[in-house]
């Protein structure tokens, strides 16, 4: 009697064990590195850094899901440009190709401020696009906003596929 009073005492003080409360890595990733820093190139010439603070590598390594994702832009001479940043993003090896997704902020070194939902970004074409609602501010205090574009990565050649609004500016659209 005295042991099984013993041990319901000693049971009242502990506590519940402990519970996950964010999400867990998937068990699938063929592997997982931390503080990742990769070049996307173009005929050898560096075209942007992508650095990452998780990154998983599936599909025989040719697909990275990129946690916290900064990506700076450079010109064909190596001049920086313009910084990516993001919550999460792919980086398809195969393609060469990069999407943030997430809160996502392009600011060139101008001045120019983009923000959307969705960005990709192909080396090989030296461009960024979305076809995901968008602002873009200028130095000016200007505002461009639409739905889909196709632009540089400092932002100083955008054409806005849909639904332009502009503010402080006249907005001519080519006819096509």
């Amino acid at each position: 009697m005295a042991v099984s009073v013993s041990s319901v005492i000693g049971c009242q003080g502990m506590k519940e064990p402990p519970t996950v409360r964010a999400a867990t890595l998937p068990d699938s990733a063929d592997q997982m590195l931390i503080g990742v820093t990769t070049y996307l190139t173009d005929a050898g010439v560096r075209r942007a850094e992508l650095k990452s603070d998780t990154a998983l590598m599936y599909d025989d390594n040719t697909r990275t899901e990129l946690r916290k994702v900064t990506t700076i832009f450079y010109t064909i001479t190596g001049t920086q440009n313009a910084t990516l940043t993001a919550k999460e993003g792919t980086y398809n090896m195969r393609l060469g190709t990069m999407e943030g997704r997430g809160d996502v902020v392009v600011n060139s070194v101008e001045g120019r401020r983009l923000t959307t939902q969705q960005l990709r970004y192909d080396p090989g074409r030296n461009e960024v696009s979305s076809d995901s609602a968008f602002r873009l501010t200028m130095p000016d205090g200007r505002v461009l906003q639409g739905i889909g574009f196709i632009s540089d990565p400092d932002l100083n050649s955008i054409r806005i596929l849909k639904n332009v609004k502009a503010s402080g500016q006249r907005v001519i659209i080519p006819k096509q």
